[in-house]
């Protein structure tokens, strides 16, 4: 898509970094703004605040964005809540929402019961503001709230509501909006997380929220290409953008993301450089993740934490890739120290350690496998004996056998189980969570639950440094499922500590299962 007046020439784009292409386009948006009417803000469409005008990251003062509110507190009807832990689970919580219009105060109450949310704790509101393009889209403002909950009790079952000045949660007509989390036991014999990546808004991405729903987890990981509001996903500024795609996104995740914590990282269509040189001011706007990686300004899909006896790392690709060099190297090695010395003590203090991320180290599907993931973090991932990665950006779900040096260490058919510490590493792209779906390459059957069709090898590529790709020839691809589905993982301590990891298709049918023990 062309972007008259304001865009980057598509073949000037393609030699420009994401920060120069930031810069590029910081002097040349435009300053329009756009005021939300009454009977917008009572539909919950449209959205209206008051930035720099600049494009630069998000302003967090909730000061500045109720000073141009044009409607009364009560017509402005909150909605998106999304959950996320902060670093330590057990006594975090981070509530996030979005209103359509600017308010004063707001808050959340939180209570150990429906009819009794007596503590208050303040948010701040980040406001976000998209520049118009001349015949491609009007200039947005949008609102994103979020309030940080600190030292709360561990596995216990909170209530809360959200809301403003003119609009009190408690007050007997909002009562049907109060929700509830849960935070993490000290020491929980059995948790279930899910994960997907790659699910955008649509009809099939609301479906697996619906199966997800039924699968009770403690949490969900998110690996990446969250809403495509960006739609090319190349980093460049001639790529499509509607960012109110957010605005249907998260309404469409409510259902889920209200009570069950929503951990996102960052895929190739999240780099959005309206707001910020790395492309991740809006994802600062929209998300309060865990501040316990390395910098959370620059790279806010990249953290840690720990549920129970599994320790979770989420890694931006972005960083790392060959195939989409628009971030290539920007955090500058950081975020690869980082992953060592926190693999290392994850390693020390739990039974398994799961890493999710975008770009796949290993798939046969359309985008194959990442030549830059493959160089910069599998010899991490191998020194420290990481028992489950897990990918999207293939839509498409994969999963291979447990591989150790490149190569396969051991078969893991459907139903086996796997040890890390002697077989190698299991890979799994989950990339079926709602977008269009991919296929594989020719003479690589499906091969899934119930229809199994093994092959001796498969023909596919990698990406390679100067983004040419190498063909190669693999026999580690053990399921292959071409159809919308979700990864299912129930974790397990005990004296025989285990990941009974499983994969599911929108009809709730499983096609995939197997597990992981250490030292079995």
């Amino acid at each position: 898509m062309d972007l008259p007046d304001v865009g980057i020439p598509p073949q000037l784009a393609r030699r420009m970094s994401m920060a120069e292409q930031h810069e590029y386009l910081r002097t040349k948006l435009t300053r329009r703004r756009t005021l939300v009417t009454a009977g917008a803000v009572a539909g919950g469409l449209l959205t209206g605040c008051s930035t720099d005008g600049n494009g630069s990251s998000p302003r967090t003062t909730a000061a500045s964005a109720s000073a141009t509110g044009k409607a009364p507190g009560s017509a402005v009807v909150p909605f998106g809540r999304h959950l996320a832990f902060g670093a330590d689970p057990r006594t975090q919580m981070r509530i996030s929402w979005q209103v359509p219009a600017a308010v004063r105060k707001p808050y959340v109450r939180v209570g150990a019961r429906p009819d009794d949310l007596g503590r208050k704790i303040e948010a701040e509101v980040r406001d976000l503001h998209t520049p118009g393009v001349t015949g491609v889209r009007p200039t947005l403002d949008q609102y994103y709230v979020h309030a940080a909950l600190d030292d709360l009790l561990p596995g216990t079952t909170y209530y809360y509501g959200v809301g403003h000045d003119g609009l009190d949660p408690a007050a007997p007509e909002h009562r049907s909006t109060i929700a509830s989390f849960r935070t993490a036991p000290t020491r929980p014999e059995r948790f279930v997380f899910t994960a997907f990546g790659d699910q955008g808004v649509s009809k099939a991405a609301a479906a697996n929220d619906d199966i997800l729903l039924k699968q009770n987890p403690a949490f969900h990981l998110h690996a990446g290409d969250i809403c495509y509001a960006d739609v090319n996903g190349r980093g460049e500024k001639a790529d499509g953008y509607d960012p109110a795609y957010w605005d249907l996104f998260l309404k469409q995740n409510e259902q889920i993301a209200r009570s069950v914590p929503w951990m996102v990282t960052t895929g190739n269509h999240d780099m959005e450089a309206w707001y910020s040189p790395e492309g991740y001011g809006g994802q600062l706007a929209r998300w309060s993740l865990p501040d316990s990686g390395f910098d959370a300004r620059t790279a806010p899909g990249v953290y840690s934490f720990v549920y129970g006896n599994v320790g979770f790392v989420a890694l931006d690709a972005n960083d790392v890739s060959y195939e989409i060099p628009a971030n290539l190297g920007h955090t500058g090695g950081k975020q690869t120290a980082w992953l060592d010395d926190r693999l290392g003590e994850l390693r020390k203090a739990v039974d398994f350690v799961v890493v999710f991320f975008h770009h796949c180290a290993y798939s046969t599907s359309a985008h194959a496998s990442d030549g830059g993931v493959r160089e910069e973090w599998l010899p991490l991932f191998a020194k420290h004996q990481v028992d489950l990665v897990i990918n999207g950006h293939n839509h498409v779900y994969e999963r291979t056998d447990a591989i150790k040096g490149g190569e396969v260490g051991r078969r893991v058919p459907i139903g086996a189980s796997t040890d890390p510490t002697r077989d190698g590493i299991v890979y799994v792209t989950a990339g079926g969570g709602g977008k269009d779906l991919y296929g594989f390459p020719a003479g690589a059957k499906e091969s899934y639950e119930g229809h199994v069709r093994d092959v001796d090898s498969v023909d596919t590529f990698q990406w390679t440094r100067s983004r040419a790709t190498k063909a190669e020839t693999v026999e580690w691809s053990r399921v292959r499922y071409r159809g919308f589905s979700l990864l299912k993982v129930e974790a397990e301590s005990g004296s025989a500590p285990r990941l009974r990891v499983s994969a599911l298709a929108q009809n709730g049918e499983r096609i995939d299962h197997f597990e992981v023990r250490r030292g079995a």
